[in-house]
């Protein structure tokens, strides 16, 4: 009963500073010029993902668990694309898909390169090359990375008409000042990283005590805890009319996902991380492929109806996330 009410506490901690990140990423995307769809993808991204960032150092160093470090990331990565699919259920009427800008299948397509190497490398073991102590996937997260971030920067200066005419019609906070917002913004990030410093050890325990193993327990339990400053950011954004920047903030999240687990693999001394761990997170490498890709081809398709609640490609990615959950119970380990 410990156990869990500190890992409620360190959750309700991360929500609440979640709450507020939304607000000040807003601000600072008007008073800087560089629109919703370009702050959620790098700013809102980095920040909200500060979570997996704190806990998978803290797994690989402190607590000796290389499976809830890897879970936690690959898992966030499918969570992160079922929050998109909960944004559908709450964006009316028409199906977000079709209100989001095009420019963020630019950055899905690089969350799926990114998964897809983790998924060869899993298949690898320690076949995997390695470089150091590190694999070779470490230095290629880092420059697709730095590509990615490049070419969507640059992808975005080219639409800063339409930000410019956007931020004409939709300026809502003259009277808050950049300082004032960047300095709330990082009050706010720091909560989130004192909150997440504690949920690898919690989460290894869990795993210990439960029976439910490290590999079920990061992707979901943890996972799910470090995903929540993405799903509470990225449904304030939404009603707040922002969905570029809730859209933004979910894709941006994956590619910096992938990003931590090359720093995890470079904390994690004994050899690469991803021939440490358990083949099982292959499920969740790929089901996270899965839901982007039908993420993609609902943000090209651009439906304009809804079914019930959900557009098809919501359903479509509700459906991998639920399939995701069972095969990892099943497999549980």
């Amino acid at each position: 009963m410990l156990l869990w009410t500190a890992f409620a506490f360190c959750t309700a901690a991360i929500v609440y500073a979640g709450t507020r990140l939304s607000k000040y990423g807003d601000i600072i995307a008007e008073k800087t010029g560089l629109g919703r769809t370009w702050i959620g993808v790098v700013l809102m991204a980095s920040v909200t993902s500060l979570p997996e960032l704190v806990t998978g150092i803290s797994s690989v160093t402190y607590a000796g668990v290389p499976d809830i470090a890897a879970g936690d990331v690959i898992g966030s990565c499918v969570f992160n694309m079922f929050i998109l699919a909960l944004l559908d259920a709450i964006y009316k009427p028409t199906p977000i898909s079709a209100k989001a800008h095009h420019g963020h299948i630019l950055s899905a397509g690089f969350g799926i390169l990114l998964l897809s190497i983790i998924a060869a490398s899993l298949f690898l073991g320690d076949r995997v090359i390695t470089i150091g102590w590190v694999g070779i996937y470490t230095p290629l997260f880092v420059i697709i990375y730095v590509i990615a971030m490049r070419l969507i920067y640059s992808y975005e200066k080219r639409q800063l008409a339409v930000f410019m005419e956007e931020m004409a019609e939709e300026l809502k906070y003259e009277g808050v000042s950049v300082k004032t917002a960047v300095f709330n913004y990082c009050v706010n990030s720091l909560i989130v990283i004192a909150a997440a410093v504690f949920l690898p050890e919690l989460g290894g325990k869990i795993a210990e005590i439960s029976g439910l193993g490290q590999t079920f327990v990061g992707n979901i339990f943890i996972a799910v805890s470090t995903s929540l400053p993405e799903a509470v950011v990225s449904i304030s954004a939404v009603r707040m009319n922002a969905v570029d920047l809730a859209i933004g903030n979910l894709f941006g999240s994956n590619i910096f996902n992938v990003l931590i687990l090359a720093i995890d693999d470079m904390f994690f001394f004994k050899g690469p991380l991803l021939s440490f761990t358990n083949n099982n997170h292959m499920v969740p490498a790929l089901s996270a492929i899965a839901m982007t890709v039908i993420a993609v081809i609902g943000l090209t398709y651009r439906a304009e109806k809804k079914r019930l609640l959900l557009a098809w490609d919501s359903i479509g990615i509700a459906t991998v996330y639920i399939t995701n959950l069972v095969l990892l119970y099943m497999m549980r380990s």
